[in-house]
């Protein structure tokens, strides 16, 4: 999406502040009015600039393991990346370059889990290498409020 102005800037500021401000609490803080912070939301959010989400803690939910997975591939890296943002443990998925040639973040149940994903079914996909795994121990900060810059 091109052409995201100012306005547009302050509103996605205000939603990493508060996902659920009203479009009028909005609209005061930028100066447009409550319509027209509501259809720059729209197209913000269809165009996929925006996504307004409920951000969880897993261990709440019962997910009490986290890790990061480095991944080494040989041959296409792409396959491998669509591979694993289909697999519903995994909620991140990024293409690198250095030590690995992607990177995965899962969210698993228990151990037990995370052993079945890594070992049977994450080292299976057809190109991948090796694999290593980075179990978080603690969350120091996780925020989506990095501003638009």
């Amino acid at each position: 999406m091109s052409g995201i102005d100012a306005n547009d800037k302050a509103i996605i500021a205000e939603l990493q502040r508060d996902g659920r401000a009203p479009y009028a609490t909005i609209a005061e803080i930028v100066g447009l009015s409550e319509t027209a912070v509501r259809n720059r939301v729209k197209r913000l959010t269809e165009s996929g600039v925006v996504q307004i989400v409920a951000v969880t803690d897993p261990t709440q939910l019962g997910f009490d393991r986290q890790a990061m997975i480095g991944i080494r591939v040989s041959g296409a890296l792409e396959p491998v990346a669509e591979a694993l943002a289909a697999m519903e443990e995994v909620d991140y998925v990024v293409i690198t370059a250095g030590s690995y040639d992607v990177l995965a973040e899962v969210v698993c149940e228990s151990d037990a889990h995370l052993l079945e994903l890594v070992s049977g079914r994450i080292r299976a996909i057809e190109g991948v290498q090796g694999t290593d795994t980075l179990m978080y121990l603690k969350l120091q900060q996780q925020t989506y409020a990095w501003g638009t810059r």
